[in-house]
């Protein structure tokens, strides 16, 4: 009778998240066909049905009410939710049609049967019936069907929310998800009771890329719910991560040269922001130790900065600078170099006032955690705090010490920036502590960087940046360049040397023990750095002890030579005195053996070797081991 079949009513399934009806649905007005012509006509959206009214009164609530006129042969539903397809599959129930409800239908037929109020009420087993059981056995167990179904349900509102359908969902995503964690909680224990290490074949998060499909509201209702369930924070980050690559599609941007070519929409920009407000709230608390990726933290900041005008976004930009900074020592090089907004008007390439809070929020964070270790070491003894300093694997220290060398490495960077600033850099230079740095050379380097690509600025600006340099802690060969590098104010070069000759000195009257050095020459070994601004101040225990340590060593190894000399000279001196002994002393003998001792006293000032290895070392001596130490490579 030209009825559609169920079969042609089938779904096609194109994969896990995307469907598509089958094109073969014949169009509306093409039935029924019946002896009995039509008395009613029903129009719904752009599609007209004549139907009879008998059916659809048999069963539908909300037909039943518009006809209690007889004479009514005409009818709209233009807010029938679904439209004319879930209008149609509505009318085929009425009539008795067997139809199939599937995953893409049974959204639109529970809004439907809802709108047209196809309850038991009016006839048994009806629509609304047959599409709750539906969702009872087979959507609600299930976390993907759930997930598609709620896809579905963004165009069918408000019905769907009126309805209690959506809210229903996303508590079964939640509930399923959290059950599906405790089950691998509990596998785990049991193979770790068993011996066996045996990794779950599907990983928790194996659901959270479908999530992709929901619009953003949809999404942050799912992902509130599921971490109000107690959803693990590492599930929770990486679905949030894909979620934000999947709406952004590559559109964070990394390169600033990149981004002054293009020219985004404002609709663009304002829909990217409002995805990246969204995902920062969604974030996992903060803490030293994140479960979010430093890389994501980074990109969403540089993408706050890229889509926001200078008054906006200001609480989401905040929260991010705060969590990057809790983290930093996680942070690579490419994390801190963020571009600049191109609305300000700012002319350099990064931007500098946001990496400054950055760092300032981690710096403020290790003085509360040396605040707490002052108190939990108060009762302890030098002994305990010395080997506690002595400690390589402390995490603290490894923390300070990398974050010191991607400073350094920032410095060198943005150094490249013809637009930046003196007292920019000057700032991010004078901002760490004098302990964070054991070894200067990073910053001698992104100096020298910046008054190569910046050769016109003034002398008090110049001199104002080498000051930031502690040449104390320059090596060998940064000492060698400094003292020849022209861009340098005389003052440094000056500096340089002069602590240089300390250091060659203090190598030379070394002939004390290593533990009396150790606390003898603390108080006199590095005086403090004036004039650094923020980074000036008495210098930490750490660092004196890992710079003594240093210092020590080199002693050592000068002591080893200087003995090695002493024992050749030593062996000399006996052949040739058993040489006089078995000969007489001939005229020959004896010129031979005065010229071998001047020679030696000349070259080795052997008068004044042992002495000096005593700690009375003449200063002819050590003027000579000063310019031999000079040369050497240590």
């Amino acid at each position: 009778m030209g009825l559609v079949t169920v079969g042609e009513l089938k779904p096609a399934f194109t994969g896990k998240r995307g469907f598509r009806l089958n094109s073969s649905i014949r169009h509306a007005s093409e039935w029924p066909i019946s002896d009995v012509s039509s008395d009613l006509t029903v129009q719904v959206g752009s599609s007209s049905f004549c139907l009879h009214k008998f059916p659809l009164v048999s069963r539908s609530g909300k037909i039943r009410k518009l006809l209690v006129d007889p004479k009514i042969s005409s009818i709209c539903l233009s807010n029938a939710p679904g439209g004319s397809e879930a209008f149609e599959l509505a009318a085929k129930f009425c009539y008795g049609i067997n139809i199939e409800i599937n995953l893409l239908n049974i959204a639109k037929l529970r809004c439907a049967s809802h709108y047209l109020e196809m309850t038991e009420d009016f006839s048994e087993e009806n629509l609304a019936a047959k599409t709750e059981h539906f969702l009872k056995e087979t959507i609600f167990p299930s976390i993907l069907n759930s997930i598609i179904v709620l896809h579905h349900c963004e165009t069918l509102i408000p019905v769907s929310e009126d309805l209690n359908l959506v809210n229903r969902l996303i508590i079964a995503i939640a509930n399923n998800a959290c059950k599906e964690q405790l089950t691998s909680g509990l596998l785990k224990l049991d193979n770790s009771f068993s011996g066996t290490n045996i990794e779950p074949e599907t990983p928790l998060d194996w659901w959270g890329k479908s999530l992709a499909v929901l619009n953003l509201d949809f999404f942050q209702r799912v992902v509130s719910a599921v971490k109000s369930k107690g959803l693990i924070q590492d599930v929770i980050s990486k679905i949030l991560i894909s979620y934000t690559n999947k709406s952004l599609q590559g559109l964070i941007v990394r390169d600033p040269k990149l981004e002054k070519e293009r020219v985004l929409d404002s609709e663009c920009k304002k829909k990217q922001r409002l995805i990246v407000e969204t995902i920062v709230r969604l974030l996992p608390t903060q803490g030293r130790r994140s479960s979010v990726p430093m890389a994501f933290l980074s990109s969403l900041l540089k993408m706050v900065i890229a889509t926001s005008s200078s008054a906006s976004s200001g609480s989401c930009r905040s929260d991010l600078e705060r969590r990057i900074g809790l983290q930093l020592d996680q942070a690579i090089l490419e994390d801190v170099l963020i571009p600049i907004n191109l609305n300000g008007t700012n002319n350099t390439m990064y931007d500098i006032d946001s990496i400054l809070r950055i760092f300032s929020i981690f710096l403020n964070l290790d003085e509360d955690d040396e605040e707490e270790e002052h108190h939990q070491r108060q009762f302890r003894d030098e002994t305990e705090m010395i080997y506690d300093f002595d400690s390589p694997g402390s995490p603290k220290q490894s923390s300070i010490l990398k974050v010191s060398k991607l400073m350094d490495n920032y410095l060198a960077e943005i150094a490249m920036d013809p637009n930046l600033t003196t007292s920019k850099f000057i700032a991010l230079a004078e901002l760490l502590p004098d302990h964070a740095r054991i070894v200067s050379d990073g910053l001698y380097r992104a100096v020298d960087i910046y008054l190569k690509v910046h050769p016109n600025i003034k002398d008090s600006e110049r001199y104002r940046l080498t000051k930031t340099i502690d040449s104390q802690k320059l090596s060998q060969e940064a000492c060698s360049h400094a003292a020849q590098n022209e861009r340098l104010p005389v003052q440094m070069a000056v500096q340089v040397l002069y602590f240089e000759q300390i250091r060659l000195r203090n190598a030379m009257s070394s002939g004390i023990g290593p533990t009396q050095f150790l606390f003898n020459s603390n108080c006199h070994q590095f005086p403090q750095r004036s004039g650094s601004g923020a980074g000036s101040g008495a210098i930490s225990p750490r660092d004196n002890y890992a710079s003594v340590r240093r210092e020590n060593r080199e002693l050592k190894l000068e002591v080893a030579r200087m003995r090695m000399r002493l024992t050749d000279l030593e062996k000399d001196h006996i052949s040739i005195k058993q040489e006089l002994v078995k000969s007489n002393p001939g005229t020959k003998l004896f010129k031979s053996f005065a010229k071998k001792i001047s020679k030696l006293n000349s070259l080795f000032s052997f008068s004044s070797l042992k002495p000096s290895l005593s700690g009375k070392a003449s200063s002819e001596s050590r003027f000579l081991f000063q310019r031999k130490r000079r040369h050497s490579v240590s």
